[in-house]
């Protein structure tokens, strides 16, 4: 389990709040047809930017060129922004995005249908977004990473979706990746135990149907081999004896 010694969990609770109202304008206002992703990673940049101490943790993280990853349809996770990348109606974007707030890191992701979409992509979205809910509610203290990982595969097998066997979760805090990894399946009461008190960004990767990914030629971008749809939420939560925390939402 991630260490909690050293993190301010005051100060995970502002970064949090900048990236909520962030994801929550892009998603709700911001995203639509005929912008770019580039725009919308812009966008983003200029909200976080906005709050004194608040940088993009993404911009330059590893090397990636850009403040957010954006993904869409096909495109599974860390899509580069592009200005030549327009968003058209049916689409399926995925705004994945962190806030390094006075060294106290956050990630999330919300998945928006633009437009017209259809009922099958429409349920991807919702069933990955109550996996997430499931996720979270099955982190609790003195219990284990499995759990969280059994919750999610149950909920999006159970409506016929895929969950990805590939990309995980992540502890989190005062870097942007910490252990443990968090798979998206598996079986319960295994993995590390869950501490009071520890970061954790939970996100659930779910395919409309069995899917491998491969890396493109950018050597970011993951799509689905099978060039299967995708939807990816994500948030950050503080674990209290009390309950999940959900601080980015």
């Amino acid at each position: 389990m991630n260490t909690t010694e050293a993190i301010d969990l005051d100060l995970m609770r502002h970064s949090g709040s900048i990236l909520r109202e962030t994801l929550e304008f892009l998603s709700t206002t911001f995203i639509v047809p005929g912008i770019s992703t580039l725009d919308i990673s812009n966008k983003a940049t200029e909200i976080i930017c906005s709050y004194e101490g608040a940088t993009p943790s993404f911009l330059g993280y590893l090397g990636f060129p850009a403040a957010t990853c954006i993904s869409v349809n096909e495109q599974v996770v860390h899509g580069i922004p592009l200005g030549n990348k327009i968003i058209k109606d049916g689409d399926l974007v995925s705004v994945d995005c962190g806030v390094s707030y006075k060294g106290h890191f956050t990630d999330a992701c919300r998945t928006v249908g633009v437009g017209n979409v259809d009922y099958r992509a429409k349920k991807l979205i919702k069933i990955t977004s109550e996996a997430l809910d499931r996720g979270i509610a099955a982190a609790l203290v003195g219990g284990y990473v499995g759990d969280i990982s059994f919750a999610v595969q149950m909920h999006v097998e159970r409506n016929r979706f895929a969950v990805s066997l590939d990309l995980v979760g992540h502890g989190i805090g005062r870097d942007l990746h910490l252990p443990p990894s968090i798979p998206n399946y598996g079986p319960p009461g295994q993995g590390e135990r869950l501490e009071d008190g520890a970061c954790l960004a939970i996100e659930p990767v779910v395919f409309d149907g069995p899917s491998k990914v491969v890396v493109q030629e950018d050597a970011w971008t993951i799509v689905s081999e099978q060039g299967n749809l995708s939807a990816h939420f994500e948030d950050t939560i503080i674990l209290t004896r009390a309950g999940p925390e959900i601080i980015t939402r």
